[in-house]
This record gives C-alpha cells, structure tokens and sequence, in this order.
C-alpha cells in the first residue's frame, strides 16, 4: 500500500513570500523523505485552497485518497481547533473516497527550539554572548489562552539556555508588543537585546515584528525551509499516518 499524502496547510498571505517560503520548506521535507508524494494547500489568499487540494488528490486516485493534513502552524489555535477540521469535516462528506487525518501542530517541540537558536546564530548571536543578551521571541499573536500558553512555555525553555533573560511578545491581538519587550530588556540591565520571530514565513505580521525590533542590536530571521522544521513536518506526517485506517475512517483525527 502507499503511504498517505502529506498535505501541508498553511494560512497563507497576500505577500507572495509567504507561499515561497511555505513550498521551499516543503521541497526541504521531500528531500528527507523522496518517495513520500508532498502537496501544500492554504486556507486563505493563495491557492490551491485545501477542498481544492483535496478534490484533486481524490480525482487523482480515481475518487479516493489517504491523505495526512498538517497544519502548518506553531501553536493550537482557531485554525487548528475549528477552521481546518471544519474544511477537512466538509470534504471528507463530499467525497466519500476520501480518508484524512489532521496531524498534531508544529509546537511544542525542540526542533522549534533548534530552529530559533539556529536563526539566532545566523544573525550573530554566539553561544557566549548569551548571558548579556536579552531575547524577545517575538510570535503573530493570538486571543486563544491555549496559544498564548504555549508561547510563554517556549519563552521559560529558551531561559533555561543560559540568556540574560527572555520576553514573550506579539504582532498582534495579544501584549506585549515586540517593541515594548525590547525596552523592558533594556531596563532590566540586559547589555544586548535580540529579537527571534517565533514565525515560520514573511509577510504583514512578520514585517510588523520587525519594526518593533528596530530598538534591538540583533533581529533574527524567521523560521523558514529550516532543517529542523522540515524534519518537523515528517515527525507530525508520521505520528498521524500511523493511526489506524478504521479510525481514520471515522472522521478527521487531530
């Protein structure tokens, strides 16, 4: 038998950076795995569209499909509790060949912590500097407590790594902002502060992270087709592909 698709869902965004970063990160993942076929659907701005996506895999397969969504998404949010298993709900009703099965979201996991340590040091962060060095983990935002939580959480481990001390902050819907974490390093006696967007690709809230890190010495890059997140995605792809095909049979499995 062949194994499940992977489909990749993104948020998608208006700034074409975003669906370029989303596919180099998926083609990074197809190299680890080259046999696994890989498709990349968006739940807004860009296409294909996940029914679309799924229509297509279904076509394809002579109306049916085994297919694994995962959401491309660091933290349990609206998207990933409602709006994807509300479209992944609708599909599998439409076609009835069709199997699927939500994987778990990216965080929490160290690959994510990796990944931002990794950025860090590309923006010329070393491992010596950290103690003088105040970090903001700057992330889009959410109004979800679970979200937030899990924002937090990774903060207090990246703590424990030795930095002079780290803030949480958001682009958006959530406070801190990224510059007002910036200067609460900078009052609590940290010699540097850096800036890690805790985002996977550009676009509008990205950008807005960067602005309000314009008052720190060092903004890191966002996550992007990072080693870590693409042996991520395979981690997720695996743990969901392993359900059994009966349960998956009865309905979307987050």
């Amino acid at each position: 038998m062949r194994p499940p698709v992977l489909l990749v869902v993104a948020h998608g965004s208006r700034d074409p950076r975003h669906a370029a970063t989303v596919h180099a990160l998926v083609r990074r993942a197809g190299e680890l795995r080259p046999g696994l076929r890989m498709e990349t659907a968006f739940l807004e701005f860009d296409t294909p569209s996940v029914p679309e996506a799924l229509e297509r895999l279904a076509a394809a397969g002579g109306g049916r499909a085994d297919v694994v969504a995962l959401p491309l998404l660091l933290t349990r949010a609206f998207h990933a509790k409602s709006d994807l298993p509300g479209v992944l709900g609708e599909a599998s009703a439409r076609l009835p060949g069709l199997r699927v099965r939500q994987a778990r979201v990216l965080g929490p996991s160290p690959l994510l912590l990796a990944a931002v340590e990794r950025r860090l040091r590309e923006a010329g962060v070393r491992r010596s500097d950290r103690g003088s060095t105040g970090l903001v983990l700057a992330a889009a935002g959410s109004t979800d407590p679970e979200a937030i939580a899990a924002i937090a959480a990774m903060a207090r481990e990246l703590r424990r790594t030795g930095w002079c001390s780290v803030r949480p902050a958001f682009a958006s819907a959530s406070l801190p902002r990224t510059e007002d974490a910036v200067r609460s390093l900078r009052q609590d006696g940290c010699a540097r502060v850096a800036v890690a967007p805790y985002v996977i690709a550009p676009g509008r809230l990205p950008d807005r992270i960067a602005e309000g890190a314009r008052g720190a010495d060092v903004l890191a890059g966002v996550l992007g087709p990072s080693p870590e997140l693409a042996r991520l995605l395979l981690e997720r792809y695996d743990a969901a592909a392993a359900c059994a095909p009966a349960a998956a049979r009865m309905g979307v499995l987050a």
